[in-house]
C-alpha cells in the first residue's frame, strides 16, 4: 500500500522463506501516523501476526527490518533502522537498533522495511534490487565472518550474521559494515531461518515533502550538534569511551561482575588514552555530524575501536586493563557476530562462579589468555562455549548463583551500576527488553555525567524522569535519528557549569525539584502542540513527510509503543515479577557509596505504573489503552 506521507517509500517487503513466496505487507498511513517506523511500527507488526507462546527460534517467529521516515533523508545522524522479532534470550519482545548504511540503501531499493517469515532448509541470503527480489543459495556463505561475509555479497547495504547466529547463540548480533544491532539476539533468529544476511540496492530517490524548509533544518540542525560542546567536542575527541573515567570516579563503573563501581586502573582503559594513543581518526555512521566512532589499527589494518561498553565489559568488569586485548576482541567479538555487553557479562558471571566454587571453567577474573579461545567457543557453541552461549540467566538456573546474575528479564546489564543511579535502575527494571541503558531511559546521564545532575539517590525524582526519557527514546528511534542527535537540547553553557561549585548546586538542587513538573508534562502530553526549539526532530518530520508532528504526539509515539512493547511481554508471560533486578543490587550495598542503601524499587514501582497508566500489577488500564488507541488490545485475553 502506497504512502500519502513523503519520506517513506509506502512499501514493506512480505518474504516467506519456507515457501520462498514474495510480497508486500500493508501498512496504512494512520500506522504511520501512530508508530512512524523503526521499532515501535515493528512492534505493531510483531502483535498482529505472532501468536503467543511460539518459539522465538522456531520458523514461526518473524523477523522484521524497518527504516524510519527520516532513515536516508540527510537528516543528522539518521541512518537508523531497526531489526525486531520475539527475542530467544528474554522470550519477550526484542529489537535492536543499529546505524551502517543498510537502511539507506533498502530505502533506495525502494522498500522501507521486510517482514520475513519461515525457514528455508538450505542457507540463503535474499537479494533485493528495488522490484528484484530473489532468495540466493548462501551455501558459499555459510560459516564466513561478518566481514568476509559482506565482502563477498558484492555491492549495496548489507547486514549478515557471522557463526554465532549460524549456531544459534542466544545473544548473537546482526552486522552492517562495522555498525552492529547487538542486543536480543536477532542474529540467532537469522540463524534459525538460515539467514545468513540481506544485500540492499537501488537508484530511487526518497520524497521529501518540503524540500527547501527541509534542507535548511537540517543545516541549522547539523550546525548546532557540530557546534555543542557535547556532540562537538568531548564525543569528536573521545566517543562513549569519555564515560569510563566519571562512571569510576562517580563510583558507577561495574567492576569485577558488579561487585564494585570503581577500578583502580581505569586509566588504562579510558576514553583518553584510547585518543591519545591508539585512534587514527574518527569514524561513523552515514550523515552523522558527530562522527564518535573510533578507528585504530590491528596488525596494520584499519578497524572500528572499542565503545564504552567495550572497555567497561571486557575490562574492568573482568577485572583486566590491557587496552590492546580489549581492541582485539572487540573486533574478534564483531568478527563472529557476538554482542559485547552480553558477551562481557557471561564472562563476569562464569568468573565469579569459579571464584565462588560453584563452575570451574577456567574462566577467571584478571586472566586474559584463553579470552580469545572462548570467544570462538561461544560463536561456535563447542566445550564450555555451549553454556555460555545460553545466556548469563540460563547459565544461573544450571550452576547457582542467581543472587549475583546482571541481568533483567534475560538480558544483560549494560555498562552501569544500578546501585549508583536510582533512576537508571528503576528503568532496567521496568525496560521491556530487559536491562538496556537505552530502553531502561539512559538515566545514568542525568544522574552521574551530565554537567548538571539529578541526585542518583534521590527516589521521588526518579519514576517521572524514567517515564519521559524511556518513550522520548523510543519515539527518536521510530523517527531514525541516533539518540545523541537530541543532546543538543543541554544548553550549551550548562557544561561550563562544573567550573562554578556554587550555581551547579543549585542547578542540581532545582533538578531534584523538578519532578512535579516532569509528572505534569506526561498528563497532558497530547497537548503540546509546539515545536522545541533545540530539539529539530519534531520540525524535520513535518518537512519530510508532510505529517503535523509536534513535541506531544511525537512523545506519544514512545509512550503508545512503549505500552505495546509491554502488552506483548504481558502476552508473554513476563510483568510485574520480572520488573526487578537480582538480590545483589536490591539486597546489597555498594561498596564505597554516599548511600548505604541498595536500590529500592518497591519505593519507586507504583509511582512508576501510576505515572504510565498501569494497574498496580504493571497492567495497562482499558483508559490507558482508549487514550492511545491501544483499545484493539483485549486485556482479558493477557
Amino acid at each position: 500500500m502506497s504512502s500519502n506521507y513523503k519520506g517513506y517509500m509506502g512499501k514493506v517487503l512480505d518474504i516467506n522463506l519456507s515457501s520462498g513466496s514474495v510480497g508486500e505487507y500493508e501498512i496504512s498511513d494512520r500506522e504511520r501516523e501512530q508508530y512512524l517506523g523503526g521499532r515501535v511500527l515493528s512492534t505493531k507488526i510483531l502483535w498482529d501476526i505472532l501468536e503467543p507462546g511460539i518459539d522465538p527460534l522456531s520458523d514461526e517467529n518473524i523477523l522484521i527490518v524497518m527504516t524510519s521516515p527520516l532513515t536516508g533523508t540527510g537528516a543528522p545522524s539518521a541512518s537508523r533502522y531497526d531489526i525486531s522479532a520475539k527475542s530467544p534470550l528474554t522470550g519477550g519482545i526484542g529489537h535492536s537498533n543499529s546505524g551502517g548504511n543498510f537502511g539507506l540503501h533498502l530505502k533506495k531499493a525502494g522498500w522501507d522495511g521486510a517482514v520475513i517469515r519461515g525457514a528455508s532448509t538450505e542457507p540463503v541470503y535474499i537479494e533485493i534490487y528495488e522490484d528484484d527480489i530473489k532468495i540466493k543459495s548462501a551455501e558459499n556463505l555459510w560459516g564466513l565472518d561478518t566481514e568476509k561475509a559482506q565482502e563477498a555479497m558484492g555491492k549495496g547495504g548489507k547486514i549478515v550474521i557471522g557463526p554465532a547466529g549460524e549456531n544459534l547463540v542466544r545473544y548473537s548480533c546482526v552486522v552492517s559494515q562495522e555498525r552492529v544491532h547487538g542486543r536480543t539476539g536477532m542474529g540467532a533468529v537469522m540463524g534459525s531461518k538460515k539467514l545468513k544476511g540481506i544485500v540492499a540496492r537501488g537508484k530511487k530517490k526518497i520524497p521529501i515533502h518540503n524540500k527547501e524548509k527541509f534542507r535548511k533544518t537540517i543545516k541549522k540542525w547539523s550546525k548546532a550538534l557540530v557546534e555543542h560542546p557535547a556532540t562537538g567536542d568531548m564525543l569528536k575527541k573521545y566517543g562513549t569511551a569519555q564515560f569510563l573515567k566519571p562512571l569510576s570516579e562517580n563510583n558507577a563503573l561495574p567492576t569485577k561482575n558488579f561487585t564494585t563501581g570503581s577500578f583502580e586502573n581505569f586509566d588504562k582503559i579510558s576514553g583518553e588514552r584510547l585518543a591519545d594513543e591508539y585512534m587514527v581518526k574518527n569514524g561513523g555512521c552515514v550523515t552523522c555530524p558527530i562522527k564518535c566512532a573510533r578507528v585504530v589499527k590491528i596488525d596494520g589494518k584499519e578497524v572500528k575501536g572499542p565503545e564504552y561498553e567495550v572497555l567497561c565489559l571486557m575490562g574492568s568488569n573482568l577485572l583486566i586493563d590491557d587496552m590492546d586485548a580489549i581492541i582485539r576482541w572487540n573486533y574478534e567479538l564483531d568478527l563472529l557476530g557476538l554482542d559485547t555487553i552480553s558477551t562481557g557479562n557471561v564472562l563476569g558471571f562464569a568468573a565469579d562462579l569459579n571464584e565462588k566454587g560453584l563452575w570451574d571453567s577456567g574462566i577467571e577474573f584478571g586472566k586474559k589468555d584463553n579470552i580469545s579461545d572462548i570467544l570462538k567457543m561461544i560463536a561456535n557453541r563447542e566445550g564450555i562455549g555451549n553454556d555460555l552461549a545460553e545466556g548469563v540467566k540460563s547459565l544461573s538456573d544450571k550452576y547457582g548463583g542467581k543472587e549475583f546474575a546482571a541481568h533483567c528479564k534475560g538480558l544483560e546489564i549494560a555498562g552501569y551500576e544500578p546501585r549508583a543511579a536510582m533512576g537508571h535502575a528503576l528503568g532496567y527494571a521496568t525496560a521491556n527488553r530487559g536491562a538496556c541503558h537505552l530502553d531502561a531511559g539512559y538515566m545514568v546521564y542525568m544522574e552521574v555525567t551530565a554537567p548538571f545532575t539529578i541526585d542518583p539517590f534521590h527516589l521521588r525524582s526518579k519514576p517521572g524522569w524514567v517515564v519521559l526519557d524511556q518513550d522520548f527514546i523510543a519515539a527518536i528511534g521510530a523517527a531514525g535519528n541516533c539518540l545523541f542527535s537530541a543532546w543538543s537540547a543541554i544548553p550549551a553553557f550548562a557544561f561550563k557549569l562544573p567550573e562554578h561549585p556554587v550555581l551547579s548546586s543549585i542547578v542540581n538542587k532545582l533538578m531534584n525539584m523538578s519532578w512535579p513538573m516532569i509528572d505534569l508534562s506526561l498528563k497532558f502530553q497530547k497537548y503540546m502542540r509546539f515545536h522545541v526549539p533545540d530539539l529539530p526532530n519534531t520540525k524535520a518530520i513535518c518537512e519530510a513527510t508532510g505529517m503535523k508532528m509536534y513535541f506531544g504526539n511525537f512523545s506519544q509515539v514512545g509512550t503508545r509503543g512503549y505500552n505495546l512493547e509491554r502488552l506483548f511481554n504481558l502476552r508473554e508471560g513476563i510483568g510485574k515479577n520480572q520488573d526487578t533486578l537480582s538480590s545483589k543490587f536490591t539486597d546489597v550495598p555498594l561498596p564505597g557509596s554516599k548511600s548505604k542503601k541498595p536500590v529500592d524499587l518497591e519505593s519507586m514501582l507504583p509511582k512508576y505504573y501510576k505515572l504510565r497508566g498501569w494497574d498496580q500489577n504493571g497492567i495497562p488500564k482499558k483508559k490507558t489503552l482508549k487514550k492511545l488507541d491501544l483499545d484493539f488490545v483485549n486485556l482479558e485475553s493477557i
